[in-house]
């Protein structure tokens, strides 16, 4: 497992762990970095109504290991079995969170989880098993950061899929001084 304090300590410095295919793990800091500026927050149309026929429910902080777990669950991934145990260890200690949407009939039916430190959010991975599921999961992401004054949304690399919400890159030194300011401000994400 690594150690949280170093995990923490990490990420105050905008560095991030992930498994390589030999399990041994690398640390990366990608210059761009992507982030989501919360006060652009773009909500797809289609988006909206599949939220509005939402027939479950969103929960935060329910299920975190098993949003990881299903996380993982894909063919390419970097998270094994050490990055789930040292994960799992931050939410214990308060840092790791998950966004879960659960359906009516009371399954996990997507989610994201991502480490809060401070006013900063460090987005690490989602999944889906119902279409939508895992974009609904960010939306509510974003209004808790939003309510709760966070300043920071971290999402590590740009994809197709972020970029629909807004995800910009920024340059490493633009990253840190942002990623400076909102690790020391005081926020509670639960």
């Amino acid at each position: 497992m690594i150690d949280s304090d170093l995990l923490l300590q990490a990420y105050r410095l905008g560095v991030f762990p992930m498994a390589m295919p030999d399990e041994e793990i690398g640390w990366f800091s990608p210059d761009p970095r992507t982030i989501v500026p919360l006060d652009h927050f773009h909500v797809p149309h289609g988006l909206r109504r599949e939220r509005r026929k939402l027939a479950g429910e969103i929960r935060i902080n329910t299920a975190f290991e098993a949003v990881m777990r299903a996380c993982a669950d894909r063919d390419d991934t970097w998270i094994n079995e050490e990055i789930i145990e040292s994960y799992v260890r931050l939410h214990e200690l308060g840092f790791g969170h998950s966004v879960e949407v659960w359906s009516a009939a009371d399954e996990l039916a997507g989610g994201l989880y991502g480490v809060a430190i401070g006013a900063a959010f460090f987005g690490e991975s989602m999944f889906h098993r119902a279409t939508g599921a895992s974009k609904i999961a960010l939306w509510a992401l974003v209004e808790r950061l939003r309510e709760r004054r966070f300043t920071l949304l971290d999402t590590q690399w740009l994809t197709p899929h972020l970029a629909q919400f807004g995800a910009r890159e920024i340059p490493r030194p633009l990253y840190l001084h942002l990623l400076a300011g909102a690790v020391d401000l005081s926020r509670s994400f639960a």
